[in-house]
Order: structure tokens, then C-alpha cells, then sequence
């Protein structure tokens, strides 16, 4: 049987050599193409984000009454609701997809987040301070014709248990958008993109 010193020994010697294994460890980069997937978990990354706004964007182009207009309707973006237990930023998804509707110059869009600045711009320049014949006219803002909203949600589900070495979770993301007619308020174009991801987990490792 060993002695309490030769234990302890022993000890610090693994502790030790831990430690200058954590020291002597260097961080590694490399670039990541945008268009390459890179996927750790069974989680959201941002890749899916790509994915489900190419879908929604593409199926919004295609289907009534985006594909029937001509007169390049005007959007307004009221959110998209985070139902899942993660922090997705959600702006971001309403971000890319304004973009890229934008980019088909099929469309134009209201810009809500800015409506509080365009008020105080435009106090400002009928505050006295700005030439007249450079102020810009009031009044002459357009409304929206639809509104953009939707929710994403996921859902998880684990593996039943048995005897196994790896646990496998199975997890399911949503995005579900609506276009309404704010005229008649009826929901004119209705789509979901999903995505849908298993994990195995060994029981031991890291």
C-alpha cells in the first residue's frame, strides 16, 4: 500500500503535468467560407440561417401575390418572434431576408427602426437652421402595403434510455413567416422552412 506522501506525490505530479499541457496549448484559426457549413452540435449555427432565408425568400418571390405584383409593393417588417429556449437573434434572419428582397428589386421596405430619427431629422430641418428650397417635403412618406412577421420555434427529443455509450438528442427548428395585407388584414402568402439535426454524444471524452 502506498504511503499518504508518495500519494500525494503522485498527485501533484499528474496535477502538474496537466498543467503544462493546458500552457503549451496553442489556439488554432482558420477562415470559413460563408457558404461552408460548419455544424458542432445539434444546435441552431449560423449556417441554418442561410438556409431557411434563401427558402423563405425564394417561396416569397414565387407565390402569390409577391409574384403577381409589378408595382414593387412596399413591406414593413414587424419581427420575428424567439420561441425557442436559445438566444437566436431573430433581427438578423429579418435582416438577410430584407436584404435579399431588396436585392431582387422586386420590393421596397419601410424603415421602421428609423422612424423615430427621420421625426427628428425632420424637425430639424423646419427648425429654422436649414435653407428652405433644401428642406425635404413633408408628408410625402408611403405606407406599407404588407406586413412581414413570424415565429421560430424548436423542439427536443432524446433518445429513450437503454444501456448505450453515446446519447443521441434529435433537435428541430421552425421558421414560420407570414405576409398580411394590412389594407384587409387578411394573411395573403403563409411558408415555413425547417431543419431538422441529430447529435450522438459518447458518454465519455470531451
Amino acid at each position: 500500500m502506498k504511503s499518504p506522501w508518495r500519494l500525494s506525490l503522485l498527485l501533484f505530479v499528474v496535477f502538474f503535468l496537466l498543467l503544462a499541457a493546458g500552457c503549451t496549448g496553442r489556439v488554432t484559426t482558420r477562415e470559413v467560407s460563408p457558404d461552408e457549413k460548419v455544424i458542432y452540435d445539434e444546435g441552431y449555427h449560423f449556417s441554418d440561417k442561410k438556409t431557411i432565408v434563401a427558402d423563405m425568400v425564394k417561396s416569397l418571390l414565387t407565390k402569390y401575390p409577391l409574384d403577381r405584383a409589378t408595382d414593387r409593393p412596399v413591406l414593413i417588417v414587424y419581427g420575428i418572434a424567439n420561441r425557442t429556449s436559445e438566444h437566436i437573434s431573430t433581427s438578423a434572419i429579418t435582416d438577410d431576408i430584407r436584404q435579399a428582397l431588396l436585392a431582387s428589386g422586386r420590393v421596397r421596405f419601410v424603415n421602421e427602426t428609423q422612424r423615430e430619427n427621420i421625426q427628428h431629422e425632420t424637425s430639424y430641418q423646419y427648425g429654422g437652421n436649414v435653407a428652405a428650397e433644401t428642406r425635404i417635403a413633408r408628408a410625402r412618406q408611403v405606407g406599407a402595403r404588407y406586413m412581414l412577421s413570424g415565429t421560430l420555434r424548436s423542439m427536443e427529443k432524446d433518445q429513450p434510455r437503454q444501456f448505450r455509450f453515446k446519447k443521441k438528442t434529435l433537435m428541430y427548428y421552425s421558421l414560420n413567416l407570414e405576409l398580411t395585407d394590412i389594407q384587409t388584414g387578411l394573411i395573403e402568402w403563409a411558408d415555413s422552412a425547417e431543419v431538422i439535426r441529430e447529435a450522438s454524444k459518447p458518454f465519455i471524452g470531451w
